[in-house]
């Protein structure tokens, strides 16, 4: 790399953060984001409207490569996704084997659509489904999801290994009923109830392993299914009865990405000043609902006016500790709040987090480390010293180029991280892309107030 780059300019590969904290003597944030959809609800939405009885218009759905991934699977197995400039719309259609489904990253994708290939053995169709993705698509846990599709009548070739690439061969008949581990991911139990309202006795699903990560995406999966008419009843923590009948509504609206408001509202508290979200729900199933709560604990100030999320900082960030099990997807941001706090933190109930796009427990101590800060990975937690220096304005880091190993979240993470860290560089800042592709110009229109 020769020559100086202004921040935020991409550069050979590497994005550098731009630098911006009332403790070095800048004007404090004062900026409105306007979020995308929620990437969660786009794709559970798309596979509903997929499986409904008449065609569904969908408004407000995330442009991003997990939203193109999921569009481009389901017209690979027949149904009709038409994407307009103000509105999609999703036209069912009997699905169809003797197709390829490549996931990407995704892990909606690779989760959500291999239980779809049962339909189309309902409906005569037995040629088999194959699925393959990125490279760091092939190591993410798959296991538990596979031994579930056997157990439905599935015949599944994945070579012993439990991830893909495999084959699904659609059975002819399916039972009501299936037990699945999802310890590893809840997109399982998801996978399995998007699907069940369009199989002929429905299904009932029961999670039998020790624990069960982020429960709200299951409880998204149920509203999502009953905003639809779908009935799902739950006798009790472990198990979901999802009833037949085909999902019907004429148009949904999609939330704006909570999650994705993370780092923005993180903003706040790293360089001092406010941040306002508008179009925040007044409920709603998605984790990232659980920010204000934690910002507050960490020093910031959240407040809920009508639709407007608005957070304030004074850029002092306090350490915390926090049991994350139930928002697992929130913990990068978090924790780049931890690594410039003044005092330990520690994050548990997160262990899953080693099977997401990376191992983000282990990227995220050694992401910390490079720049000098303390953090160590336990098997289900991380561990953070706090900032070596709290009171000055790197709070004690160094710069350095930043790995983001492909994964969105470890992006923005280094994107906060560098507020008040000069000279961090972001590696393949694209991997936003995959839930938010313009986010290197969201985060500098933020900085500069616009």
């Amino acid at each position: 790399m020769s020559g100086p780059l202004r921040a935020g300019a991409p550069h050979d590969d590497v994005w550098y953060a731009p630098r911006h904290s009332v403790r070095h003597g800048d004007a404090p944030l004062d900026a409105t984001v306007d979020l995308p959809g929620s990437k969660s609800l786009t794709n559970r939405y798309l596979v509903l409207g997929a499986l409904a009885d008449a065609p569904v218009t969908m408004r407000g759905g995330l442009v991003s490569r997990d939203s193109a991934l999921m569009i481009e699977a389901l017209r690979s197995v027949g149904i009709s996704v038409q994407v307009g400039r103000n509105a999609w719309t999703i036209t069912p259609a009997p699905v169809r084997g003797g197709v390829h489904i490549d996931c990407g990253l995704a892990g909606t994708v690779m989760r959500f659509v291999p239980p779809l290939a049962l339909l189309a053995g309902l409906a005569g169709d037995l040629r088999p489904v194959t699925f393959d993705g990125d490279p760091g698509a092939r190591v993410r846990p798959m296991a538990a999801l596979i031994d579930a599709l056997r157990a439905l009548g599935a015949a599944v070739d994945d070579g012993g290994r439990g991830t893909l690439p495999f084959a699904v061969t659609p059975p002819t008949t399916v039972p009501s009923a299936v037990e699945i581990d999802a310890s590893a991911s809840s997109q399982f139990v998801t996978a399995l109830l998007l699907v069940a309202p369009r199989l002929p006795g429905g299904l009932t699903v029961t999670h039998v392993g020790e624990a069960l990560p982020s429960l709200p995406h299951i409880d998204m999966t149920c509203e999502a299914l009953r905003s639809t008419g779908v009935r799902v009843d739950q006798p009790d923590a472990r198990t979901w009865v999802v009833h037949p009948g085909a999902p019907h509504v004429d148009e949904i609206r999609v939330e704006p990405d909570l999650s994705n408001a993370g780092p923005f509202m993180a903003a706040a508290l790293a360089a001092g000043g406010t941040v306002r979200i508008p179009g925040w729900p007044a409920t709603t199933t998605q984790p990232g609902a659980l920010y204000p709560e934690l910002l507050e604990r960490m020093g910031g100030r959240c407040l809920l006016d009508g639709d407007v999320m608005t957070v304030t900082g004074t850029g002092q960030v306090r350490g915390i500790t926090a049991d994350l099990s139930r928002a697992g997807e929130i913990t990068p941001t978090i924790a780049a709040l931890c690594a410039i706090a003044s005092g330990p933190s520690v994050l548990t109930g997160i262990g899953h987090l080693r099977g997401h796009e990376t191992d983000r427990l282990a990227a995220l101590a050694t992401e910390i480390r490079r720049m000098g800060g303390s953090c160590d990975a336990g098997q289900e937690s991380l561990n953070f010293g706090g900032a070596p220096a709290p009171d000055a304005a790197s709070r004690g880091l160094s710069g350095a180029d930043l790995e983001t190993y492909h994964d969105h979240r470890m992006a923005t993470f280094a994107a906060i991280v560098g507020l008040v860290v000069p000279g961090i560089g972001v590696k393949n800042v694209g991997a936003t892309a995959k839930t938010m592709p313009d986010f290197p110009r969201m985060w500098t229109h933020m900085i500069d107030g616009e």
